[in-house]
């Protein structure tokens, strides 16, 4: 039996004799099958391509976990460090023996959740890489989950503090589901927002935006733009980590996500001058 990977998204699905016939997160219309067609790949196979985990330290407290050279979608993880226990953000298709290693020297991994259905990937086997660490994933994306496994715990949207000061804020938007984490000692104290792409940090650093779907370029509405926007409102931050290296606001986040969301809808409802 084999674990396959979707060479599109990146995501893991359960141990199976053949690959699945197709990849329901690359099926839905957020996403696409890549233009040759339904690709497959193991762990074993990128590791022989000459693919390898890539740690950086952020700044204190905070870790990124990613893939070089680049795979799927390109996202790298990120690892909240805290005197109660880490948290992983997001995750990759695979964990090399180095980057476990160099994770475990940072205290490990006490719970794992995710921004959306894209950046699942291989959320199973980094839980069992950590003693089989719960994964939080919301009860609205349920149908997305290509692994079952018995860490996996559904969460019903409301505010979840995981560890003291990393609390996890569902907005919706991109999907249902879709999740961002604040910690709170981010950014030397004034608070950081950990988004995935619900809140894409865009080319320029000082905006972001809020599409239905990325790659398709469909947007999302108003209200949903609204909902987002308060969603995160009750929270202090001064920095937002995006879902790619250096896809970051570096400070005055906040006022950076009320003047994207602003811009946007005018944009979508025709005010823009």
């Amino acid at each position: 039996m084999t674990l396959y990977i979707c060479r599109t998204c990146g995501v893991e699905y359960a141990d199976s004799a053949e690959p699945p016939t197709n990849c329901v997160i690359c099926d839905d219309e957020r996403q696409y099958v890549g233009w040759d067609g339904q690709q497959w790949t193991t762990r074993e196979e990128l590791l022989a391509e000459g693919r390898r985990s890539e740690v950086r330290d952020l700044e204190p407290g905070l870790t990124g976990i990613g893939i070089t050279p680049s795979f799927s979608i390109g996202q790298r993880a990120l690892l909240v460090q805290t005197d109660h226990g880490n948290v992983l953000y997001d995750c990759v298709s695979f964990l090399d023996d180095e980057a476990q290693a160099a994770i475990e020297e940072r205290g490990g991994i006490a719970a794992i959740t995710v921004s959306h259905p894209h950046f699942y990937d291989a959320i199973v086997s980094w839980s069992q890489a950590f003693g089989g660490c719960p994964i939080i994933l919301p009860e609205a994306d349920r149908a997305f989950v290509t692994r079952p496994d018995p860490a996996i715990q559904f969460w019903d949207g409301a505010p979840r503090e995981i560890m003291p000061g990393v609390t996890l804020i569902q907005t919706g938007g991109h999907f249902e589901g879709s999740a961002v984490l604040h910690w709170a000692a981010g950014a030397d104290g004034k608070g950081a927002l950990l988004v995935g792409d619900s809140i894409q940090v865009v080319q320029d650093r000082r905006y972001v935006s809020f599409m239905f779907s990325f790659p398709n370029i469909i947007p999302t509405s108003a209200p949903v733009v609204r909902q987002i926007v308060d969603a995160v409102e009750p929270y202090d931050f001064d920095r937002i980590y995006g879902g790619w290296w250096r896809r970051n606001v570096m400070t005055g986040a906040k006022d950076a996500i009320h003047r994207s969301a602003e811009r946007y809808i005018a944009a979508i409802e025709g005010a823009q001058s």
